[in-house]
């Protein structure tokens, strides 16, 4: 069974900084794009930034400049390292895996809380 597992959430001030990691399981990982999507409260899932298999980034604009997406294929995990942290980016955030070669091969993990608040 595949499994993708977040951690590195939790509560932080405006201004401050989180690393989110995502370790995945049981795929060929490195034919699989990865993203890092959120969902506020009352607000439907966006996708926050995107790695392809071959490393291409990209993000909402939102984040631009704040938060980096990468991924180490030897270990499996994909990271978002959160800079600037504003109140808005308060959320549940969630990894997913979608294979380069079959998009129905499509993973979630089970979300980590951030939020950002005073």
């Amino acid at each position: 069974q595949v499994q993708l597992v977040e951690s590195g959430g939790g509560l932080v001030q405006p201004g401050g900084s989180l690393r989110l990691s995502c370790a995945v399981s049981r795929i060929i990982f490195n034919i699989f794009s990865m993203g890092w999507y959120r969902q506020a409260p009352g607000k439907q899932r966006e996708l926050v930034a995107g790695i392809t298999s071959s490393g291409s980034t990209n993000y909402v604009d939102s984040v631009k400049g704040r938060f980096t997406i990468s991924r180490d294929n030897a270990k499996n995990t994909v990271y978002l390292q959160m800079n600037s942290l504003k109140p808005e980016d308060t959320g549940v955030y969630y990894c997913n895996a979608n294979s380069d070669y079959n998009r129905n091969l499509d993973y979630w993990g089970q979300g980590t809380q951030v939020t950002v608040s005073s």
